[in-house]
């Protein structure tokens, strides 16, 4: 993006930071502060889920480390409704277990909520495992 960043849009690339470190953190609390209440998960082979889902989802997998990071490619903002493209890449490393790589490619729908804050309303996520000897392309 060579034009100048909007504070809208800087707000949203803090949110993505702030979701990635908050996911390493394993800090359940902040990541839920950072989606609607109404929001909805679009993933591979499974029905679309809410917040409770997620939850219950990231409980699961307490013990489980989580190194991320997402490289922003698109930031489209309509009034208090925005979308974000990225592309993302996870290494989970469960307990006694050998790490497992996912990388993909998602899409976000943001809503700017009264308070001021953007907060995501719908993913659609199609981060998946990584083929051995496989290379993710950005």
């Amino acid at each position: 993006m060579g034009l100048r960043m909007t504070d809208d849009a800087r707000q949203i690339r803090e949110l993505v930071d702030s979701w990635i470190a908050a996911s390493k953190a394993g800090d359940l609390p902040a990541i839920m502060e950072m989606m609607t209440d109404d929001v909805l998960f679009i993933t591979p082979r499974r029905p679309p889920f809410g917040k409770t889902e997620f939850a219950s989802d990231r409980e699961s997998m307490k013990g489980v480390a989580i190194d991320a990071s997402a490289e922003v490619q698109e930031i489209e903002v309509f009034g208090p409704w925005a979308y974000i493209r990225n592309h993302i890449q996870v290494e989970l490393t469960f307990p006694d277990q050998t790490s497992r790589r996912m990388s993909g490619y998602a899409m976000s729908v943001l809503r700017k909520e009264a308070d001021g804050r953007w907060r995501i309303a719908r993913d659609a996520n199609l981060v998946m495992p990584e083929q051995a000897g496989a290379r993710s392309e950005t």
